[in-house]
């Protein structure tokens, strides 16, 4: 049966225009001029042989297009799913995820063969970047990004608290009993982070705990935190670090907690997505064994920080 149905790329004008109330925010949205959206908007009033705006200094909804605008978002949202279904293969296509470098190396290869052994019919390809992907134009399932969770648009779903800790090898580690003692031996700086308001610098960490700085501190600095992180466990010093990305380190015993000391953040791993994906065999199946494995100090079963080795005994 042949459908009755206005132009497509009118309709989505409409549905972009309804959800703001603004010509310009969808053609943002829609990257087309807002001319453009408005001559569809018209294109669309003339086949439908009514307005669906009430002009004036703001835009309003008519009252049969408030009725529509929450049925055609969804049929979009409908359609936005049948299209990724389509353009990567549902199951059978590759599994493709874009996550940090860092937490690649060092927390997310280690356990992918556990992954694998569970869904050996999953081909996964990881993006290691810390370029923010753009889901509308890349062919990419999920992402792993670290933040706060605010992802506008998208499904976002946190895995991992995180703070900050100071670590060391086991030899550097030993005789430090104080912030003070930190200061006394040689530092590493990771620049990415430090250049950030969360991740505090060695002279700001250091002072905070009252430490009085009267030399210059040693400190060698790296771009990357894998390269910081790889320089602690080679003994070149003493670092701040993000403390998902140590677990593994610090269970093996190459790393050391000091202090216990610690500097709780409000930042996270977060799954995102959009919802379009979310509904996809193997974005569900990469998500509960990233829920599993990612859980610190939870029910999920991964190992608390707090029973993790500190220098009190195991640099010793």
């Amino acid at each position: 049966m042949r459908r009755r149905l206005p132009p497509l790329n009118a309709l989505r004008a409409f549905e972009a225009v309804a959800r703001h109330l603004s010509m310009v925010r969808a053609a943002e949205e829609l990257h087309v001029t807002p001319a453009a959206v408005s001559q569809q908007i018209k294109q669309l009033e003339h086949a439908l042989g009514q307005p669906l705006f009430k002009r004036g200094k703001t835009l309003a909804l008519s009252d049969p297009a408030k009725a529509a605008a929450p049925l055609l978002a969804d049929a979009f949202d409908r359609l936005e799913r049948a299209a990724a279904q389509l353009r990567i293969g549902g199951r059978d296509g590759p599994l493709v995820v874009s996550t940090p470098p860092a937490f690649a190396a060092r927390w997310l290869v280690p356990r992918l063969e556990d992954f694998h052994t569970r869904h050996p019919e999953i081909e996964l390809r990881l993006l290691a970047t810390r370029r923010l992907v753009d889901f509308a134009l890349e062919d990419v399932d999920a992402a792993i990004r670290f933040g706060t969770g605010d992802y506008p648009g998208l499904r976002a779903e946190r895995l991992m608290p995180e703070a900050i800790i100071p670590v060391a090898a086991p030899d550097l580690a030993e005789g430090i009993t104080s912030a003070a003692d930190i200061a006394t031996r040689p530092l590493l700086n990771d620049e990415w982070h430090t250049g950030s308001q969360v991740f505090p610098d060695w002279e700001t960490w250091l002072t905070s705990l009252g430490v009085v700085l009267e030399t210059p501190l040693r400190i060698q600095h790296f771009g990357e935190s894998n390269l910081t992180i790889q320089a602690a466990v080679s003994g070149l010093g003493i670092a701040l670090v993000w403390r998902s990305l140590v677990l593994d380190d610090l269970q093996a015993g190459r790393l050391v907690r000091l202090l216990d000391q610690s500097i709780a953040t409000r930042m996270a791993y977060h799954l995102v997505m959009p919802p379009s994906r979310a509904a996809l065999a193997k974005v569900a199946a990469f998500r509960q064994w990233l829920l599993e494995k990612g859980g610190i100090a939870s029910q999920h079963g991964m190992v608390s920080t707090e029973q993790l080795p500190s220098s009190r005994g195991a640099g010793q």
